[in-house]
């Protein structure tokens, strides 16, 4: 007779072994659906922009835009993410075929009850976005106290997220008097996630290729107590930012974290992996976390940097940049693929990096406003549009090397 958890384990090993590719993992269908919303949603903004179409959300369409690339777009790419490294985690396999589906389902009808919420109303929109954070922070919550894993901070971190978006529904509702708190929050707290993993990773594969090549000396280390720190006064300043916006202690507390940060950054030896861009470009997204948490903190003492410059800084610059390295990365790793950058990977890199720097230069140079912008999406559209054609069909299909 088999225990309950040995019954768990072989209905998941059949489950994985039945689905289609394209189930088989968490990093598939949200490493293709976020990429495809945050494409889609972004052209839904720019012809609302321009009069072309009147959006069908009850959400202003700023605050459309604003909710759907951190909570439709980002919170996809972190249920991929999640889902993928869980299992490398604790040891247990991956959700996959009809409950992957179920989920991914949750998350698609929450971004279709936003978008058309002006039909629906927003509180059961509310509740379907909301909802499908709650659900991602629960499946992970179980799948880490099951295997007495280290990572319930970044289950927290979700929770948190769920509270960001309830508080984004809220301001939009009228129901709190701060209509921006929960994009500030959700802001944060995406950074912080940037700051505790990328600050596992980013060392972890440059320590590794670096001892491929045979360098022995100043490697990269794993995360210490100095790491620790910097994750907490990053995750202290970002709180901050979100309750006293623009106390002066609030900068001084986003300066420090910028400056430090910068420093760790720097301990992890990017400029010596310039020869493979899937290393190097986890480099280049981490370091807008440092420009964008510096940015904010000087926008609160001198209104002459733009606020929205700095967010910019941490949403179009570390956190696409990041999402981009990641996705390209695990989504070969995974899937049996050679860890190398292609031509289409190299050009997608460049793309979303020209974008960013575009986009946070927008509001600083205000007689190319109009220009930049333009720019700025027109590049964006290019990175994702040329990941969905480049890493679409790797996403659907088998791992290298099947033939299903």
């Amino acid at each position: 007779m088999l225990t309950r958890g040995e019954q768990m384990l072989d209905l998941r090993r059949r489950r994985m072994a039945n689905a289609p590719p394209f189930l088989r993992g968490g990093f598939r269908p949200f490493f293709f659906a976020g990429p495809a919303w945050a494409l889609l949603a972004l052209v839904a903004w720019l012809l609302s922009l321009s009069g072309t179409v009147q959006l069908p959300t009850a959400m202003d369409p700023l605050a459309w835009h604003r909710h759907e690339m951190l909570f439709g777009f980002v919170g996809a790419v972190i249920a991929g993410f999640l889902l993928t490294a869980i299992p490398n985690w604790t040891g247990r396999l991956p959700i996959a075929g009809p409950p992957l589906a179920a989920f991914a389902g949750l998350w698609l009808a929450a971004r279709l009850a936003v978008f058309f919420s002006g039909e629906v109303g927003l509180a059961f929109a509310a509740v379907l976005d909301v909802g499908f954070l709650l659900a991602l922070a629960f499946i992970a919550g179980q799948e880490v106290i099951a295997a007495r894993n280290r990572n319930i901070p970044v289950v927290g971190i979700v929770l948190l997220l769920a509270l960001a978006s309830a508080l984004d529904h809220a301001g939009m509702a009228g129901l709190v008097q701060d209509t921006t708190a929960g994009v500030r929050l959700a802001v944060g707290m995406i950074t912080v996630l940037i700051s505790l993993i990328g600050g596992r990773i980013v060392p972890s594969f440059t320590r590794n290729w670096l001892a491929k090549r045979g360098v022995k000396d100043s490697l990269p280390t794993q995360p210490g107590p100095f790491d620790l720190a910097c994750v907490g006064i990053t995750f202290a300043a970002a709180l901050a930012w979100v309750l006293f916006p623009s106390h002066p202690l609030t900068a001084t507390m986003l300066l420090a974290a910028g400056a430090l940060q910068l420093v760790r950054l720097l301990r992890w030896k990017g400029h010596r992996t310039t020869a493979d861009p899937l290393v190097l470009m986890l480099h280049v997204a981490f370091l807008w976390v440092p420009i964008g948490l510096g940015m904010l903190g000087a926008s609160i003492l001198d209104p002459a940097i733009v606020q929205s410059a700095a967010v910019h800084a941490l949403t179009a610059g570390a956190m696409a940049g990041m999402i981009l390295a990641v996705m390209t990365r695990a989504t070969l790793g995974h899937t049996g693929r050679e860890l190398k950058a292609n031509g289409a990977t190299q050009a997608i890199y460049v793309l979303i990096t020209l974008g960013a720097v575009t986009r946070v230069a927008a509001p600083l140079l205000i007689e190319r406003y109009t220009e930049l912008m333009r720019g700025s999406a027109l590049l964006w559209i290019a990175a994702f549009g040329l990941f969905l054609l480049s890493y679409g069909p790797i996403l659907f299909g088998p791992r290298a090397g099947e033939t299903r």
